[in-house]
């Protein structure tokens, strides 16, 4: 019998066809409402009504093949949202996440598949079977009868009615209650309306950004060689950096160096590249992201406004947002991917080094190079050369908290190579005798199995603590010291106080330069006698500033905080 001749019993699994398609659907809905701060009430509204939305949207047609065929995009959504559901144990798919989509290079995710081949396998074993069956359905032209039809309809709607009935409750509990936000898929088609808006105020940036001035002018004199270097690190989460506390050895070489200051109590406002970056090389921090980056130009427009010669090394890829914009402004940009086909091995972080040598070699006056690296990021052993590091062992480091030493060791020789990498910058740049100096940190930083919720990664739509606190490091060269004793003194007074990395980073990359522009806020410079910490604050994934304690944070990383000294 060929498949697509009709079924002799063509009603007979129409209905289970519906029920398994409705009961699919609603795994998200019923995992958010266990996962996600909802009122029992809001909970039981994010199961029913959309259960009973699901279920009309089934019965429409007696055409059951179709129906479930139509329903296939929310079954996509759903298998999406389970896989990150299972990452990050809680919140819908978010803004940032569409943008990852665009933003993130295809070697980045074959490296996170191939590492959560679990939930993978389990919304290939919960999704496909309803899809398969569709097709069957469709090709034996299964009915549901006239009965099944209008019964499904009746069902439906008292379903429905019931889940109105909560949905009004909803907004008398002491939580406030967001339409757009808390009901499943409906904020999922809603953050994927905004993360288009953001993507079409993108393909604008260059017309909205072409009048941005700085108004920068240097104080130093002409005659005096400055070198200012800025690395920007990737995933380096402070908590492994030995020289801000961790007990293992990951930054020998950084220990007790003459010249560098380190800051321990600094959290990036941002658990995303494409936020924290931009954040770090303007004047803008979470308050301000939103309605200004399209809007912005980079601190490397300042410092060729004031007569440095600028250079942006990356071993990043290319991925055509804010980042490659500020990129593109120096007056030398090169990216090491671009040398590379899209599934080659990334390039180590040390690849950088004969860059900035080939720029210190050319000995201009006054010379800013950026380094942004590729740090931390996952897949940690691959971010090393074999054989590599003081701790083993480092593999096989599967994604499952069963391998977390693995995933430590693995990611401490990491940190081991970044700070070494450091070491040689700081080396090469002080071999110039140039007044020079050096200003470090990370993005974000990364979940590593670190307590009872078993968090992997970063950019979920929450943050951890361990997400958004990174190292912050300054150095200076003697004859940078020489030239002004009292800049040593304070980032000593300041090393103890709260930083907003992504806040304080341009200000005192453009003070280090003895830049003067009217964006420049000394009280937020690290070498500034008369530096101010900001307020804790996140930008969550509506680019909105949410104070720390406010941001969704929950009890392990308050304990962490007190651990730290963040808050008492």
């Amino acid at each position: 019998m060929k498949l697509s001749k009709p079924s002799p019993h063509p009603y007979k699994y129409s209905p289970w066809l519906v029920l398994l398609v409705v009961l699919t659907l609603l795994v998200p809905n019923v995992w958010l409402s266990i996962t996600e701060q909802l009122t029992t009430i809001q909970a039981i509204t994010n199961v029913v009504l959309p259960g009973g939305i699901y279920l009309l949207l089934m019965c429409i047609t007696p055409r059951v093949g179709r129906a479930t065929l139509w329903m296939t995009i929310l079954m996509i959504f759903a298998a999406f949202q389970m896989v990150l559901l299972y990452m990050y144990g809680r919140s819908v798919i978010a803004v940032d996440m569409y943008l990852n989509i665009v933003t993130t290079n295809p070697g980045e995710v074959t490296e996170l598949l191939g590492n959560i081949v679990v939930i993978i396998a389990v919304v290939i074993c919960l999704y496909i079977p309803p899809i398969v069956f569709g097709i069957i359905a469709v090709l034996r032209r299964w009915r549901l009868s006239p009965e099944e039809l209008r019964g499904g309809r009746i069902v439906s709607g008292v379903i429905i009615f019931i889940g109105v009935i909560f949905f009004v409750l909803s907004f008398f509990g002491q939580r406030r209650y967001a339409v757009l936000r808390d009901i499943y898929p409906l904020n999922v088609f809603y953050n994927m309306g905004v993360a288009v808006n953001r993507a079409t105020d993108l393909t604008h940036y260059h017309e909205t950004s072409a009048d941005y001035r700085y108004d920068a002018v240097s104080t130093v004199p002409d005659s005096v060689n400055q070198v200012i270097v800025l690395v920007i690190g990737e995933t380096s989460r402070a908590d492994n950096w030995q020289l801000l506390g961790y007990e293992r050895p990951t930054t020998p070489r950084l220990m007790n160096r003459k010249g560098l200051t380190s800051f321990a109590k600094a959290l990036s406002q941002a658990n995303t590249t494409h936020k924290s970056v931009p954040m770090l090389l303007s004047p803008l921090d979470a308050t301000t992201f939103s309605d200004s980056i399209n809007h912005v130009k980079s601190l490397v427009t300042a410092f060729k406004e004031a007569g440095f010669h600028t250079a942006y090394f990356s071993n990043q890829n290319r991925n055509h947002s804010y980042i490659d914009f500020f990129a593109e402004e120096a007056d030398t940009t090169v990216f090491l991917s671009d040398a590379k086909k899209v599934f080659e091995s990334k390039s180590f972080d040390t690849e950088l080094l004969p860059l900035l040598d080939e720029k210190l070699a050319q000995n201009h006056s006054k010379l800013l190079v950026i380094l942004h690296c590729y740090g931390s990021h996952f897949n940690y052993i691959d971010r090393y050369p074999k054989g590599f590091g003081s701790f083993k062992p480092d593999g096989p480091a599967k994604a499952t908290h069963h391998y977390r030493n693995e995933q430590i060791n693995a990611y401490d020789n990491t940190i081991e190579l970044t700070s070494g990498f450091i070491a040689d910058i700081i080396d090469h740049i002080e071999a110039t005798g140039k007044q020079a100096s050096m200003l470090f940190t990370s993005d974000h930083g990364e979940d590593i199995f670190d307590d009872e919720r078993r968090l992997f990664l970063h950019c979920s739509p929450i943050p951890s603590f361990y997400q958004i606190h990174v190292p912050v490091l300054v150095w200076l060269s003697d004859n940078y010291v020489d030239a002004n004793p009292q800049v040593a003194d304070v980032l000593k007074a300041n090393s103890d106080k709260f930083v907003a990395s992504t806040s304080t980073f341009f200000h005192t990359a453009m003070n280090l330069a003895g830049i003067e522009s009217p964006k420049l806020d000394v009280n937020k410079s690290l070498i500034s006698p008369t530096y101010t910490p900001d307020a804790a604050i996140v930008l969550n994934d509506h680019n909105e500033a949410i104070p720390l304690i406010e941001c969704g944070l929950l009890k392990y990383d308050f304990d962490e905080l007190r651990k730290k000294g963040f808050i008492e």
